[in-house]
């Protein structure tokens, strides 16, 4: 991995870059297409946080964060949280260190804003899923679902 890693906010210049990166096969399933990211991205408008991850000029992957995003109103309409949404590393680039970059730029970016919560993830259960590269990065089960994923508390 080099150091001129950034992430840079979606605009019609790379919007298509974007919308190319792509997972291996066998993770399609545990994450949803870029295109659809930045449909919800749309819809969330301030709570959602999409970025193109850049090495040099090359793009390697995509995130997007959500911030003080009201987490599930029917439980709790004060509950708000943040954390990471989406991570697409290209399959070409994947076990090269973008991944951990996206996690902390997230975390910082909670930080920046003065969020003092801690940094949420949910990811798809299964092999090929993200698990143990969230707990290995310290994320801890909360004991808590989306939908069919598990949901991981992380300290800011």
């Amino acid at each position: 991995m080099t150091t001129s890693l950034r992430l840079e906010q979606i605009t019609p210049a790379n919007v298509d870059a974007a919308i190319a990166l792509r997972v291996r096969p066998d993770q399609e399933k545990n994450v949803s297409p870029v295109a659809h990211s930045l449909a919800e991205a749309y819809a969330f408008g301030e709570n959602a946080w999409p970025r193109l991850i850049l090495d040099g000029d090359e793009p390697v992957g995509f995130l997007m964060a959500f911030l003080d995003l009201q987490w599930d109103p029917e439980k709790d309409p004060d509950d708000r949280r943040s954390g990471l949404w989406r991570l697409n590393i290209a399959a070409g680039h994947q076990g090269k260190g973008y991944g951990r970059f996206a996690v902390e730029a997230v975390r910082e970016e909670i930080r920046r804003r003065g969020d003092g919560g801690p940094m949420y993830v949910s990811w798809q259960p299964g092999e090929t899923g993200p698990g143990g590269f969230y707990l290995g990065l310290g994320f801890r089960t909360t004991g808590e679902t989306t939908g069919r994923q598990t949901v991981g508390v992380l300290d800011v």
